[in-house]
This record gives C-alpha cells, structure tokens and sequence, in this order.
C-alpha cells in the first residue's frame, strides 16, 4: 500500500512538473496576439504513459536509477530523436563544444553524424590521429574498443572516443568495398587545427586549403592570400581553394571566406520556423583576387560550411566547382544554453544559396566531376622516343646560328618541377590544368 501510494506521489510530481514547464510555453504564447500563433492542446494520454514508464523503472528496474538521470535521458532521447545533429550538452560537453571551434580540443580528429545507430565518418580532419592512421569519409564506426556503438547516442560515442592524450582506443569500422570491418588503433592527442595552409603551386597560381571553419579561419585566409601574393611578386593568375574532407564549423568564417572573392551579393540566407532563424548576408568587400579565375575543390566530406563557401561562389559564377557531389548538411543548429549550465544544440533552420538551393541532404554537385583516382608519373622509359632533329640531313628551324633556343627540360627535370604540384594528388593536378587554360582564353 505505501509503495502505491509512493508512485502516485512521485507520478503526479513528474506531470505537475512536466505541466508547469508546458504551461509555461503555453502561457507565453497566449501573450502573443492570436494572429501570431494558438497553443496546442496539451497531450495528457502520452504525458500519462510518460509518468507510466518513468514509475516502471524507478520500480522495477535491476539497479536504483536517481530521477535526475532519467530525466536526463530522457531530454537527450528527445532530442536525438529531431535529427542527427540536436543534441543535450551537460556542462563538460558544453565547455568541449566551445573548445572545439576556436581550434584546440582533445581527441581523435574526426567530425562523425549518427547514421542508422552508427558512428558515421563526415571527414577526418588534417594531421590528425584519425587522418594518419587512415580513416576516411563514410566510414561506419561500429566498436569502440569492445563497446557496441549501436545504442549510444552521439554526445555518448564522441566522448567516449575524447580522452587524455597518449591514451589509445581502438576504432572498429565498416567500409563499403572491404568484405571483413577494420581495425584501427589510435592514439589521442591535443588536437590543434591549423584551419587555413597555403603555397604557390608555380608562379602566379595559389593553391589554399581549409580544413576546418574555425573563429580566426577569416583572418587566417586573408594573411595566407597576402602572403602568396608576397612571394608571387605580382597579380595572381589562379587559386584553388580546397574545402574536401572539410566538415564545417562556425557560419561567420563560411561568410568571411566567400566574403573575400565577391564584390556584392547573396552569400546564404537561413529560414526556420522562429523570427530569428531567418538571416541573409551578402558579401560587402573586394575580392582579393581581383577577379582572378578560381577552382573550389569538394568531396563527399565537404560539409555543412564548405557546402555555404561552394555554394556561395558557384551561384555567383565566381568559382569553378570541381570534385564530388558534397555531404549534404545544409541545417543550422543553434546553442542555446540552460540555467545549469549544460546547453541544447538544436536545429533551428537550413541553409539556402544565393539562387534559393537547400542544401540539406542534397549537397553541392560540382560543374566538373572528378572520380576518385591517383594520379602518378610513369617511370623513366628505357628508350628516348626519335625526334625529328634525331634524323639526319633534318632541315633547322630559321633561327640563325648562335641565336639562342630554350633547351627542352629533360624527364628528370619536368620530375622536379612538378613536385610543387604534388602530382600525386589528381584533383589539385586537374585545378591546376584548368586555370591554366582559362588564363590562357583570357589573353
């Protein structure tokens, strides 16, 4: 009799509680002018079951659970149910979140989404303990260590892979293409992004890469662009921007970063269901390069604020896209802290380019589509191929004697000319071919 008597107390403190919280909403919204909106009838069959459930284990379950846990749990099954990316941040993952975008954080180095109950890989980020070992976009991750992922939420999975550094944890994964999961060991360590690398490619064409979009990633690109042009010593002819494997960050920089190659115009504009959801900014600076021919290079890792700066600059007819069709994240998620000092990251609108394309699980399709493949040199033949001057009694060229000719670079030479090119890798080699030729059709 007092164990009934228990639960009907503690039943009807969980719906008071839960009625006053709605009751509070509901009384904001009675403030507003009816035009503007009508509260919802509260749902009394599925708050009873609620209170229900919550009796059962408090009841019935084989260990004691406090209230505040399952409460907890049950805010964190809310809102991962909305999408993969809301989420309830108790005050250490709040304080992590905001370590992560100024660009230091502990871990592993990989921006992961939940796909299915599993772990799914967005990109690893550059030098890092996930990119060097050899991690890559789509990835399932399906163990962490011995520990199933599938049940973890993950707010619970990423904190499980963030540890001291020097610490290991061993990731099993599922690839598309491999018939048996890999395994993969990893070290953590400090992870501190340097968000924007650049470097001249050969004279007069840049090459940028931005791995992450970060606060100071704005300032980054606008010292990494003066300092091509510095050791350029002239107008460039040509910039690849590299967004592959890049999984986002702060809208700001996205903004910044577009902001730099246009004049004017639409960069993105957001739209939710609230009034302040609903943000347009347009580009009000010069472009640094001053109309220089661009190529932006994406993959299936370019996410979320690679998708807005790929966007941006296709729509404005500014850039070449070249690469793979992107990621597909195109929502906003907005922080929004509590009096506990935790905080809920919830989505509160997507994204649109200038010309009104959502982005959200449609992604970017770039103007030129790469396959994914490796470039490389051939080896040096074992026979120089017969040229004409090879030949005998061959006619000369018109040029009178001593007048000077450029002597053809030999293999060994053309070798290392290319290194700056890292021929290695097809996409930049491709960039490059291409901004070659439209400064060639400019002239």
């Amino acid at each position: 009799m007092q164990k009934n008597k228990t639960f009907f107390i503690l039943s009807l403190g969980v719906m008071l509680g839960v009625f006053i919280s709605i009751g509070g909403s509901v009384l904001a919204e009675l403030n507003k002018p009816a035009a503007e909106s009508e509260p919802e009838a509260l749902p009394f069959e599925e708050l009873r079951t609620f209170t229900e459930i919550f009796g059962r284990i408090k009841r019935d379950y084989v260990e004691p659970v406090s209230d505040k846990k399952l409460l907890e749990d049950a805010v964190r099954g809310m809102l991962s149910g909305l999408d993969p990316h809301s989420a309830y941040l108790v005050p250490e993952e709040y304080q992590e979140l905001k370590e992560g975008t100024t660009g230091q954080f502990g871990g592993l180095g990989i921006e992961v989404t939940m796909e299915n109950g599993f772990i799914k890989v967005v990109s690893p980020i550059d030098d890092t303990p996930a990119q060097r070992a050899g991690l890559k976009t789509g990835d399932l991750i399906i163990r962490l260590d011995d520990k199933p992922v599938k049940g973890m939420s993950l707010v619970e999975a990423v904190k499980t892979m963030r540890g001291e550094p020097g610490s290991k944890i061993d990731l099993t994964v599922v690839r598309e293409g491999e018939e048996a999961p890999l395994k993969f060991t990893l070290t953590r360590d400090v992870i501190k992004v340097k968000s924007v690398k650049s470097k001249l490619l050969e004279k007069g064409y840049g090459y940028v890469r931005i791995s992450s979009f970060q606060s100071g990633t704005g300032e980054s690109l606008l010292e990494s662009l003066a300092q091509l042009k510095k050791e350029n010593a002239g107008a460039m002819k040509g910039l690849v921007l590299d967004l592959r494997n890049n999984p986002g960050g702060v809208l700001n920089a996205a903004v910044e970063v577009s902001d730099a190659f246009l004049k004017s115009g639409l960069i993105v504009y957001t739209k939710g269901r609230i009034e302040n959801s609903e943000m347009r900014f347009t580009a009000a600076g010069d472009d640094l390069l001053n109309g220089a021919p661009m190529v932006v290079l994406i993959n299936a890792g370019s996410a979320s604020a690679s998708e807005i700066v790929a966007g941006a600059l296709q729509d404005q007819k500014r850039a070449i896209i070249m690469g793979e069709k992107s990621f597909g994240k195109g929502s906003v998620q907005t922080i929004l802290p509590t009096s506990s000092g935790a905080a809920v990251k919830l989505t509160t609108a997507r994204y649109y380019t200038p010309s009104g394309r959502s982005i959200q699980a449609e992604g970017i399709e770039p103007d030129i589509a790469l396959a994914s493949v490796k470039l490389a040199s051939l080896e040096k033949p074992e026979f120089v191929p017969v040229k004409e001057a090879d030949l005998s009694h061959h006619l000369e060229n018109g040029k009178k004697k001593g007048e000077k000719t450029e002597t053809p670079k030999t293999p060994d030479e053309k070798a290392k000319a290319e290194e700056s090119l890292e021929i290695n890798d097809y996409p930049i080699f491709e960039a490059l071919s291409l901004l070659k030729g439209l400064a060639i059709m400019k002239h």
